[in-house]
């Protein structure tokens, strides 16, 4: 949290004199990678990627005349991945690895065709939500609380409606472990997955 906290009043500080623009953002999140099962015994008999979302706050300071804008943004966003297979101690086990967290991209873009369009690239900054998931009994133990990613994409605006879409991928993993209450058998997940982004949103002012 000291971390969000510290992301958020650098940019304040900088952009004070900016024009600011803010509105809200809802987007459809959709997985375009592979996350990484071990320990699950024999193969996975099956592993399904879902679609995930997110809603939230953007912020964009565009630069007197130049054309360029700094645009945080910061949103709840969840998204799961499931996999299905064999353990020693439960047999058939079907195991969810959602991700509940804050996401915090801040996007340097340059406005295109008198502002209408514009295009933009960062990075992203995510803070993962507890969890305390049990399935059978196997306990999920996320161990990374922070992980880093990047964005890039473009966005319409008509009116005080804005169009979005973005590419999002990863700097670093999501590792978890779901360990087994009695046996201490582990499975482990090992993932922060790249998404196709596609949203809409509203502005203010």
């Amino acid at each position: 949290m000291k971390k969000l906290i510290s992301t958020l009043a650098i940019f304040i500080g900088i952009l004070a004199y900016s024009q600011i623009t803010t509105g809200i953002r809802a987007n459809a999140l959709f997985n375009t990678s592979s996350a990484s099962w071990n320990n699950f015994k024999g193969t996975l008999n099956g592993e399904k990627e879902s679609t995930g979302f997110n809603l939230g706050l953007a912020f964009k300071f565009d630069f007197p005349v130049s054309g360029w804008f700094v645009m945080p943004e910061i949103y709840y966003t969840s998204i799961k991945n499931e996999a299905e297979g064999n353990t020693t101690t439960e047999g058939v086990v079907d195991i969810e690895a959602k991700s509940n967290r804050i996401d915090v991209p801040v996007l340097l873009g340059h406005n295109l065709i008198f502002g209408k369009l514009a295009a933009f690239v960062g990075p992203v900054a995510s803070f993962n939500l507890s969890t305390n998931n049990t399935f059978k009994n196997f306990k999920e133990n996320a161990t990374k609380e922070f992980t880093m990613g990047y964005q890039f994409g473009a966005q319409a605006t008509l009116s005080k409606f804005v169009v979005n879409a973005r590419y999002e991928g990863a700097f670093s993993k999501d590792t978890r472990k779901f360990i087994h209450a009695v046996s201490g058998e582990e499975i482990r997940y090992d993932n922060r997955p790249s998404m196709f982004i596609l949203g809409i949103g509203y502005n203010f002012n």
